[in-house]
């Protein structure tokens, strides 16, 4: 399924005198309710709540209207396309890493996080008869990554560090793909021995071809955070503009967000709609596989005690990795806004 097609299932849900509405008023406000840009890749696991909130009318329930636009997950100028549409004023609500967050933040980006999304890392994908039983076994081998700053590779690079005594960029080849749907093409094409994907796009391969998940990066998270809580590792991002100029909109997405998350963990039927109208593959097997990881690494609140969790996995892997294999050595001040005032 393309693109095209998944935008044309989140367009129905648009009205289209709304559309019209705010095309006349530049995009600013549909009617009296805000409107919130959202910008997300075509395949990223996100889209699921953004229908889901579209789809049973939450953003409207919260005074506010949600733009759906979803986008390639190729690299422009060496950022994801979303972070590139933030930077250039084409978005107003993006998901990426902490990690990525606070290494745009540091180089002047006036962004901020001011919701937690999940536990959104992936794990490292073999072909079934592969060697690789564990990022042990990594030496030697090609290792396809989306990019090198993807915090799949960071947190592989730490923890080969840490518990295991050698850098996987010094003792295997690193090969960057530039997106995830490249990625997967390098796997089955056998251009590399591995991959390390995002966790929505593995189910799609491990249950359609001869490929096995050799290890979860959520294993990892764990191991090199020592907490038992699932921390949120991606996060909802806005500009400090737009966040000044519409907290109504940033606050009633948060209660979106919640309510669209409660649907998501209570509601199967929903899953096989998703299936039908936003995934690529859509085998039962696969929607379920995808259906059950959502909901075991959605986060649907936070406090100060997360953040402090996450900025030790943070200090962490500064530890283990350098601020050169992070491209950040602090997280900003300000960085994460636990809550948002409305007017």
């Amino acid at each position: 399924m393309d693109i095209e097609t998944q935008q044309a299932a989140l367009d129905e849900l648009h009205d289209s005198s709304e559309r019209t509405d705010r095309a006349d008023t530049g995009g600013d406000r549909d009617g009296d309710r805000p409107v919130l840009r959202a910008r997300f890749e075509h395949n990223g696991s996100p889209r699921y709540m953004l229908y889901t909130i579209k789809r049973f009318g939450f953003d409207h329930d919260h005074g506010f209207h949600l733009d759906v636009e979803l986008v390639s997950d190729e690299l422009e100028d060496g950022l994801e396309t979303v972070e590139a549409k933030l930077h250039g004023g084409d978005a107003d609500l993006i998901d990426i890493d902490y990690i990525s967050t606070a290494r745009e933040r540091a180089n002047g980006a006036p962004i901020v996080a001011f919701h937690p999304y999940g536990r959104t890392v992936g794990g490292l994908v073999v072909p079934e008869e592969s060697p690789i039983e564990d990022i042990s076994d990594l030496p030697g081998h090609r290792v396809g990554v989306v990019r090198r700053l993807d915090k799949n590779w960071i947190l592989t690079r730490a923890a080969c560090r840490e518990f295991h005594g050698f850098d996987p960029e010094d003792e295997a080849t690193s090969v960057e793909a530039g997106s995830k749907v490249g990625l997967t093409r390098m796997l089955r094409d056998g251009d590399i021995d591995a991959a390390l994907q995002f966790w929505q796009i593995i189910p799609e391969i491990v249950e359609t071809g001869p490929y096995r998940e050799a290890v979860p990066m959520a294993d990892l998270v764990q191991q090199l955070s020592g907490v038992e809580q699932t921390l949120p590792i991606s996060t909802f991002l806005t500009s400090e503009d737009y966040l000044a100029e519409n907290p109504n909109a940033v606050s009633g997405f948060k209660r979106a967000y919640a309510d669209a998350v409660e649907q998501l963990q209570t509601d199967d039927g929903l899953w096989d709609e998703l299936g039908d109208q936003l995934m690529y593959e859509n085998d039962p097997t696969v929607v379920h596989g995808i259906r059950d990881h959502w909901r075991e690494m959605v986060v649907t609140d936070w406090d100060g005690e997360t953040v402090d969790a996450m900025e030790r996995l943070f200090d962490h892997l500064l530890d283990v990795a350098g601020p050169e294999t992070l491209g950040v050595d602090h997280i900003p001040d300000d960085l994460f806004r636990l809550e948002v005032s409305s007017r």
